[in-house]
């Protein structure tokens, strides 16, 4: 099953985007293939789908240092659509960090730039952080305790 999470493999899915060997056709299979690049920790293709005037920005060692921190574990599509500029996609991405549960909500902008979708931009919304407890039920959702599942 894909990380992003489409019910197709991963090598079937986003992998092929993340290798070159295809290229996305609409800013939703983009936004799910950063995605997943972050959870295979491809830092070089997360760079590289930003648009040219903010990859600057951007180090693949700061891309790194980030996916290297977080735990990726749910995908959230809240809605797409097209706007004047480009396509736009809303969605909650869940992640662990420092014991916490994360929720990185946000309204992407994707523009086409030599006729390949790029990340833009985005409206990041604030989210809480939850502490979780060693004990506590992994959010992940296996049912497994944090300790025996996400936990380092």
């Amino acid at each position: 099953m894909c990380y992003c999470p489409n019910n197709a493999p991963f090598n079937e899915c986003c992998e092929p985007f993340i290798t070159g060997s295809k290229q996305p056709t609409t800013a939703e299979q983009l936004m799910r293939s950063r995605y997943s690049a972050y959870c295979v920790k491809n830092a070089e293709y997360i760079r590289a789908t930003y648009v040219q005037s903010e990859q600057h920005n951007h180090s693949v060692e700061d891309i790194l240092a980030f996916a290297d921190l977080a735990q990726f574990i749910k995908l959230e599509i809240i809605d797409t659509g097209d706007t004047p500029d480009g396509s736009y996609v809303e969605f909650k991405a869940s992640y662990i960090a420092d014991n916490k549960v994360c929720l990185l909500h946000e309204k992407s902008l994707f523009v086409k730039e030599s006729d390949r979708w790029k990340y833009a931009n985005g409206t990041i919304y604030s989210t809480p952080e939850v502490k979780v407890g060693r004990n506590d039920e992994c959010p992940c959702g296996s049912g497994k305790k944090y300790k025996k599942c996400h936990s380092h």
